[in-house]
């Protein structure tokens, strides 16, 4: 079953034409998008209407049964105000939306995940703290910066990644299935951001900036696949955009080139994954 994953487009037209002209020659059966995808700033239900969803229509018109199944979350730089507009073309089969929910497709399911730690950046709609109310020197807490949809003190002074994830898998077996993440786990090839001897106050900066409880959960429950961006940096700085954390797979798509990056993977074969720079 051929699949395509691909993150952190954030609006660049140019690279999600490649990606619709992709689908249309070949064919996956799954494109799973991992994050960021709207244009910079907070508000673009024009360009989910007029562009993602009039190409992904007529992409469905030219390829009928051969569309695929898409699969998608937001990322820390997607304003929460455009999730209800996600969510209308979800029901409209465009498109599957999977934050905080599982998907069954029979030999396994997909779940999917939003939310990353606190960074240095200051919409923070998709941000919570990761596994208690610490907060990295230089980056600002969820209970500050901003949002384009309110929620209440309690739920951004308390809230965890931990938490989440112990309510979306419980006590769930997932050693079979998908996870689509937006962040990356913690300490792992595809976290690694560019902050090399960078201080704030005479301390230094850690150079990991993935999730705590991510990684956490990875260890303990061992899918088999986990698809992750944000970092953009990561594949550059350490030379690889895969790793390994027990008997899963972690991939990134997350890339900091002009070029549009592809994974390409078979879930029965995952040895065969390839990144792809077009």
């Amino acid at each position: 079953m051929i699949s395509f994953f691909v993150s952190d487009l954030h609006g660049k037209t140019d690279k999600y034409l490649k990606l619709f002209n992709l689908i249309k020659e070949e064919q996956p059966k799954l494109v799973f998008l991992g994050g960021d995808l709207l244009p910079h700033s907070y508000l673009h239900s024009d360009f989910i209407k007029e562009f993602l969803v009039d190409n992904l229509r007529q992409l469905k018109l030219v390829m009928q049964n051969e569309y695929p199944r898409i699969f998608l979350i937001l990322g820390n730089d997607d304003a929460k105000a455009e999730e209800k507009e996600i969510i209308k073309y979800s029901s409209k089969g465009i498109w599957e939306y999977v934050n905080l929910r599982s998907v069954d497709l029979t030999k396994f399911k997909i779940y999917g995940y939003c939310y990353t730690p606190p960074s240095p950046f200051l919409l923070k709609d998709w941000e919570k703290y990761d596994v208690s109310r610490f907060v990295d020197p230089g980056c600002i807490s969820p209970e500050d910066g901003k949002r384009t949809v309110e929620i209440s003190d309690d739920e951004k002074k308390y809230s965890t990644i931990k938490k989440d994830l112990e309510i979306l898998f419980g006590k769930n077996n997932i050693n079979n299935d998908i996870i689509l993440f937006h962040g990356p786990p913690y300490k792992t090839k595809l976290d690694r951001s560019a902050l090399d001897g960078k201080m704030i106050d005479h301390t230094p900066l850690d150079i990991h900036v993935g999730s705590v409880s991510i990684r956490k959960l990875i260890e303990i429950k061992q899918p088999k696949l986990t698809l992750h961006g944000h970092i953009h940096e990561s594949a550059r700085l350490t030379g690889s955009w895969k790793d390994q954390i027990g008997n899963t797979l972690c991939l990134s798509a997350a890339h900091d080139g002009n070029e549009l990056a592809l994974i390409k993977f078979d879930f029965n074969n995952l040895t065969n994954t390839q990144r792809i720079l077009i």
